[in-house]
């Protein structure tokens, strides 16, 4: 039996589509915002923009109180109210040009969070004191300030990169992730192999990858100044996803079809 399926679209005109296999990566058609998951300022000013893809941003004003952080995400959505599951099978690729600016500190970048945190966690991080490094939750811990000397400078632009293989999702062969960076130069970690996870948590959440129950966005965690009413601003401008394992549908006469399965 060949592997693609076929669906009938016309009874007289003989028409058939094919699709090949789509696995479980979602087709994101926006974002969704978390905010507040740390909120040690609740009397903040916080503001959003949902210009996807083109735009998402956090801004975050008036961050003056004790304590040590305001903590927002976005995540990738496929019916714009909640975050899209992705599954340890999933294969993607996604980018952002990050910039974070304005008179206060933080950190922010791209996440990958796994299902026990997926808020906070699976962190490609970049500090405004300089440091970019990838780590937390199931991410295989990567410095590009340490291995590349890169350190980033408030208000510019960064690109960053993240691509996610699932592989055999065995211990032979398991998920990679890419991580990419991509200022004054292009600068990569290299496929970097996940480990074998927690074995009594599978089923339902399995082993070797990121894990199911997955959720793939941005973040910014911006820090308190006690007395002073600074403020950050974090802008993802230019977003990219793609889903690696969707085939394309083609058109095919009948005749094409019946001399697949001969």
């Amino acid at each position: 039996m060949h592997r693609n399926a076929t669906k009938w679209i016309a009874a007289g005109a003989a028409v058939v589509v094919t699709a090949g296999i789509v696995w479980a990566t979602p087709n994101p058609t926006g974002i969704v915002f978390n905010e507040r998951v740390f909120n040690d300022c609740p009397g903040s000013t916080l503001t959003t923009t949902d210009s996807y893809p083109a735009l998402v941003a956090i801004e975050d004003q008036n961050l003056s109180c004790n304590g040590f952080a305001n903590l927002h995400n976005w995540h990738f959505s496929e019916d714009g109210i909640t975050d899209a599951v992705f599954d340890n099978d999933s294969h993607f690729q996604f980018s952002a040009d990050l910039v974070i600016d304005g008179t206060g500190e933080g950190e922010a970048g791209l996440q990958v969070a796994p299902w026990w945190s997926q808020n906070v966690d699976g962190r490609f991080n970049v500090k405004t004191a300089g440091e970019i490094a990838c780590f937390g939750g199931r991410l295989p811990f990567f410095s590009f300030t340490s291995t590349y000397g890169l350190n980033y400078v408030k208000g510019e632009t960064i690109g960053l990169e993240v691509i996610y293989d699932p592989h055999d999702l065995s211990e032979t062969n398991p998920a990679t992730i890419e991580y990419i960076v991509h200022y004054g130069g292009t600068f990569s970690s290299g496929p970097l192999p996940f480990d074998m996870a927690n074995p009594d948590e599978d089923p339902p959440y399995g082993l070797w990858g990121m894990l199911n129950d997955a959720r793939v966005g941005g973040y910014c965690q911006l820090l308190m100044d006690p007395g002073n009413n600074v403020g950050v601003r974090v802008e993802w401008r230019s977003i990219g996803f793609e889903n690696l394992d969707t085939t394309p549908i083609i058109e095919k006469t009948w005749g094409g079809v019946k001399s697949q399965f001969r």
